[in-house]
This record gives C-alpha cells, sequence and structure tokens, in this order.
C-alpha cells in the first residue's frame, strides 16, 4: 500500500534544494520528511508504507506527520490477539533536524508508545551551533526516548533518491562537499549527544555495581 500524503514523488529539483547538507543553507524554510512505515505481520514478514510530507498551515512536519499515524499505522493503540499492540518501525529522512518544541513533543509522545520504534536521519541540523541551544537539549530528549538519530551520508541519499524522487532514468549525483559536510555534521550530533550516551553508561555502570 503507498498513502503518500503529498500524492506525488518529489521533483528532482526540489528534492536537491530542500535536502542539500549546505553549511548554511538559506532559504530552506520548512522542512520535509520523508518516511517508510513497517508492520511486523508475521514472524518473517513486514509490510510497508512509504511518501513525503512537509510544513502545511503553521503546522511544523513531524506533528503533521502525527496527526496522520492513526491511519498510516492501523491498530497501533489497538490490542491484536493475546492482548498485544501492533508494533510498527517508523524511519525519517528530515531536511532538518526537529526544533526543540517538535522534539519534546515527540520524545514524550514516543516515551507512551513502547511499541513504535522511531530512526531519524537528518541532512542539516537545526540552530545547533551553540552549546546552550534548546535544539540540543531536544535531540538529547529524543535520544532518551529511544529514537535512533544519524545524519545522512551517500547511501541514504542514494536510497532517498530512488524510493521518494520522480527520477525516471537519472541517478543521483553527490554534488560537491556531500561527504565533508554530511562526517562534520556527524561529529556535532556525537558531541551533542555524549551526554546522553555518558549518563546511559553512569547507570549501566552503577546497575553492575561499578
Amino acid at each position: 500500500m503507498n498513502s503518500k500524503l503529498d500524492s506525488v514523488l518529489l521533483a528532482q529539483k526540489k528534492f536537491i534544494y530542500q535536502y542539500k547538507n549546505l553549511r548554511w543553507a538559506r532559504g530552506r524554510c520548512e522542512t520535509y520528511l520523508c518516511f517508510v512505515v513497517k508492520r511486523r505481520i508475521g514472524p518473517d514478514s513486514l509490510s510497508f508504507d512509504f511518501g513525503h510530507m512537509r510544513n502545511r498551515s503553521g503546522c511544523h512536519v513531524e506533528l503533521l506527520f502525527l496527526r496522520h499515524l492513526g491511519a498510516l499505522c492501523p491498530g497501533l493503540w489497538d490490542s491484536g490477539p493475546g492482548g498485544v499492540r501492533l508494533c510498527y518501525s517508523i524511519t525519517w529522512f528530515c531536511s532538518w533536524s526537529p526544533c526543540s518544541d517538535c522534539a519534546r513533543r515527540l520524545a514524550s509522545f514516543l516515551s507512551r508508545m513502547p511499541n513504535l520504534r522511531l530512526r531519524l536521519f537528518m541532512a542539516r541540523l537545526y540552530f545547533c551551533d551553540h552549546e546552550d541551544s534548546r535544539e540540543r537539549e531536544g535531540l538529547r530528549l529524543l535520544t532518551r526516548a529511544g529514537v535512533k538519530m544519524s545524519i545522512m551520508a551517500y547511501k541514504d541519499y542514494f536510497y532517498c533518491w530512488q524510493t521518494f524522487v520522480a527520477r525516471r532514468t537519472t541517478g543521483f549525483k553527490a554534488w560537491d562537499g556531500l561527504q565533508q559536510n554530511s562526517v562534520r555534521l556527524s561529529k556535532l550530533l556525537d558531541r551533542i549527544l555524549l551526554p546522553t550516551e555518558t549518563e546511559d553508561l553512569k547507570d549501566a555502570f552503577t546497575l553492575i555495581g561499578l
């Protein structure tokens, strides 16, 4: 099944413009979100859906996705056979990392949904250059809520190009600086999340009595 909520694949120029991992991405005032939703329907089988969204009517795309979650993940809140909830795995490819408010609301929602897992790939980090940035703390909240986060690398852009872009016969071509910017952003994300990882290690050492 395919519920593409924007109904069409992304145009090539639109994808490149919105997802280009520039250091100073001027003019990109909205967030695009490409998603894959998977549900386990048997021991070895998965059903899935995919599509893309962007900010609409003043609503950030992360919260917009949650509004459509019932349609994308039928049975998420209901118990299946034996009283067990259906389990879903969602992957996002976002042009920007979430703002602090969206991160906080996402983390709060996910903490109440143990049957829902979120994997987040980001092209760029939103307002995360300063040490005391609220957006940095928002990313840490998401990590504590179980979200796995990474910066998009070449392989992720290639996957998105193959899956979400109206590409016809045109293959994905990396722009100048893609690899360098991806490495730089990955190092920054690692530094941002380090406090959370350190806390997790402290908790682990406490449990084993060290």
